[in-house]
């Protein structure tokens, strides 16, 4: 038997924790973008997937109509599964990190952490690569950063968290 306090997750578990984490921040995050797209740079949703999809079709994106822009929308879920399931080893992998997550304060601040340097390698490694060009720091890009904490990272790191506790027998 394990000890009260030997906790782990149990291998089998992961995938579910990253099918529920990539679905809830894809829909979050996506939300989250097309609102502030609309309401507060007045573009449409489908100008915002097109230029998710611009990241690795170019400029054509913007003329693709529905087809490019449903490219974007895949990408954006493929970019969230996969952060997902990152921090979704990340917590199988680390006691420490486990502990934290165990409660609401610790959830918080781990994803006040995560989301944001999940912007920061997308906005400033990954999207500069495929784009050949580097990052350009503006407001907009600091509206992402700040808002990397509720729409992704709570998002990825709830979503990841629960339920992910389990003693097992040894």
């Amino acid at each position: 038997m394990a000890s009260s306090d030997d906790h782990r997750l149990e291998p089998r578990g992961a995938w579910p924790r990253i099918l529920r984490a990539g679905l809830t921040t894809s829909i979050v995050d996506g939300l989250f973008s097309s609102v502030l797209n609309v309401a507060a740079y007045g573009s449409s949703v489908s100008r915002l997937f097109q230029g998710v999809a611009a990241t690795v079709i170019g400029n054509s994106a913007f003329t693709g109509g529905a087809r490019t822009a449903a490219l974007g929308v895949l990408m954006h879920c493929g970019v969230a599964f996969a952060w997902s399931a990152i921090f979704v080893m990340v917590v199988m992998r680390s006691e420490r990190v486990r502990r934290m997550v165990a409660a609401w304060p610790g959830v918080l601040a781990v994803a006040s952490a995560y989301g944001p340097a999940i912007w920061m390698v997308m906005s400033l490694v990954v999207i500069p690569v495929l784009l050949q060009r580097p990052p350009s720091i503006t407001f907009r890009w600091w509206v992402q950063f700040f808002g990397h904490v509720p729409f992704v990272g709570i998002p990825i790191v709830a979503s990841a968290s629960r339920g992910a506790f389990r003693q097992r027998d040894e």
